[in-house]
């Protein structure tokens, strides 16, 4: 029987390195490569480095990479550690992502195949709107050995931030990203999760005015720049990628 390394999907958390498991610290010191998404178009196929280098593109990339920047604090020898870069292009066209994908799989199950562990690193959990399984499945289907490693959600945190519940006896909770059609997702009942609401912030804004639900947003939690905002008045329509806004209806 072959003998074929192993692929980890690993989630590192929110931002604060203290809040990744101890099993993602376990599983990225067992790895010889480190996996990181890059979202840099000029990146037209997947690059393995043996050695970090010093080449100002490769440390672009190595900066850029949030969950690279929370792991490396936890985990300081991965910066001895392969680094395998992976196109990932923030781009919609739903069959150029799978050829993208297909093609980052491909190479990582030829690093599998030499009988070395792989570890992709991700915010947050890899289960909740990763780049990370659409590879992870791919590779499964392919016969070979996967195994997701579980990080704390970027809600949960946000939430255990604001020292409050997200969901009550039989209050719901919905978890929508930020392409959901705003107006329609808030007007669900109970606890609302919007995930990198960036891009549509104005829009969320103007639905949110005179609203009578307790409104949250926590930009780039966990990280050295938190921002807390608790009104839709101080909310920026220019709020960054990482912004999580939590709704809640008012108690009676």
């Amino acid at each position: 029987m072959r003998q074929t390394g192993i692929f980890y999907g690993i989630g590192v958390g929110p931002g604060d390195p203290e809040l990744m498991t101890l099993k993602a610290v376990r599983k990225i010191r067992k790895c010889e490569i480190i996996v990181l998404p890059i979202s840099d178009r000029e990146l037209k196929e997947p690059m393995l480095l043996e050695q970090n280098g010093k080449e100002n593109k490769v440390l672009r990339y190595l900066e850029g990479c949030m969950a690279y920047q929370i792991a490396v604090q936890a985990v300081p020898e991965i910066e001895k550690k392969q680094i395998l870069f992976l196109p990932m292009p923030m781009i919609k066209d739903k069959e150029k992502l799978r050829k993208i994908h297909a093609r980052g799989a491909e190479v990582i199950e030829q690093l599998l195949e030499k009988g070395w562990n792989l570890a992709f690193l991700t915010l947050g959990d890899p289960t909740v709107y990763s780049t990370c399984m659409y590879i992870e499945q791919m590779i499964e289907q392919d016969g070979y050995q996967v195994e997701t490693v579980s990080g704390i959600p970027s809600f949960c945190a946000a939430a255990a931030r604001l020292n409050q519940p997200l969901g009550e006896q039989e209050e719901q909770i919905h978890i929508l990203p930020g392409s959901y059609e705003a107006g329609e997702g808030l007007q669900l009942s109970g606890t609302k999760i919007l995930m990198k609401t960036g891009k549509k912030m104005g829009q969320i804004k103007e639905f949110l005015q005179g609203s009578s639900q307790d409104i949250c947003l926590v930009e780039n939690c966990g990280m050295d720049d938190e921002r807390i905002v608790r009104s839709v008045e101080e909310i920026s329509e220019d709020a960054g990628y990482y912004s999580l806004l939590i709704v809640k209806d008012r108690k009676r």
